[in-house]
């Protein structure tokens, strides 16, 4: 079915160059003994037309994808940052809810003077910048951007294949919210759906499931996590334990609607382990993205170090 899916969407453009650019950065840390992180992030949109003006989305706008990213290159990670456009970028998200203009001054009594950043943001930016000089400096972080389901789904394919070649030091952490309907090109109007033709009634067909074929073929070796929302806690842990026995993969970040910023489950076949925020700390401003990347690194470690021992 993924196969079939696939080849009846359209490509990406420029997926062959995308492909060595990625190969190109695995390739580079794989040398120095790296790790190697996919990360997942935002919504996929869903076109309604082949010559797309109206599409169905959700309401994922890649904060938790954005902050891992961040979080995992504290680890010592390279990532490649799969991510809708126009979502949120690790360090750049620290900026969205702010007007960027509001955060520099000018000097009034120099017209030509530099533009100046304001006392009271100065040790936050700087903070961000450091962060982001370093990885830059390292060339820790690439970023590919995808639009559409169809894009996401072979941009996945062609990112976890490059990641064939680390075996167990690959992880792929899949935090975009990937549609779970979609309309087949064949079944699609080619214009703009006209409101003159009164209501619209839409026949969609569930996307095909990309964890089986990443696990089984893409990417086999690698350590990977899937994540599970939900709005309903009374299943939140068996459906995950349900995913972790189809797919065989190694852990589900299982998590609510309403408290997904404050606490999630990591599930795995052997344990249930909570991870919550106080009051304080998200008072403080930390995050809770961070206690999970710190879990998962530690989990990695133990994964890649069976290999080492067989």
């Amino acid at each position: 079915m993924a196969a079939k899916f696939l080849s009846e969407n359209s490509t990406p453009e420029r997926l062959g160059e995308k492909r060595s650019e990625v190969l190109d950065f695995v390739e580079r840390h794989k040398r120095v003994g790296r790790r190697v992180v996919l990360v997942t992030s935002g919504g996929t949109t869903v076109p309604l037309e082949s010559k797309t003006v109206r599409f169905i989305d959700n309401f994922s706008v890649g904060s938790r994808g954005a902050a891992s990213t961040e979080y995992f290159l504290k680890e010592g990670y390279a990532v490649i940052f799969l991510h809708r456009n126009r979502s949120l970028k690790p360090f750049l998200r620290h900026l969205s809810s702010s007007n960027f203009l509001d955060l520099l001054q000018l000097d009034a009594e120099s017209p030509t003077s530099p533009v100046k950043v304001r006392p009271e943001h100065q040790e936050r930016l700087t903070s961000i910048l450091r962060d982001y000089e370093r990885v830059r400096g390292e060339g820790t972080l690439l970023g590919v951007e995808f639009q559409s389901l169809s894009e996401y789904l072979h941009l996945l394919q062609v990112c976890a294949t490059c990641l064939q070649t680390l075996g167990r030091s690959a992880m792929l952490y899949l935090a975009a919210a990937v549609a779970d309907f979609y309309i087949p090109p064949d079944q699609m109007p080619e214009h703009k759906i006209q409101s003159s033709e009164g209501p619209l009634n839409l026949s969609l067909q569930l996307v095909p499931k990309m964890l089986e074929p990443l696990v089984k073929e893409w990417v086999p070796k690698a350590f990977v996590v899937s994540f599970k929302l939900e709005t309903n806690k009374d299943i939140l842990v068996s459906k995950s334990l349900q995913a972790l026995d189809k797919y065989q993969h190694q852990l589900v970040v299982a998590n609510l609607l309403e408290t997904r910023k404050k606490e999630v489950k990591l599930v795995t076949k052997e344990s249930c382990v909570d991870i919550t925020m106080t009051t304080s700390e998200l008072s403080n401003g930390q995050e809770i993205e961070q206690k999970i990347v710190k879990e998962l690194s530690a989990l990695h470690s133990d994964f890649c170090s069976v290999d080492k021992q067989t």
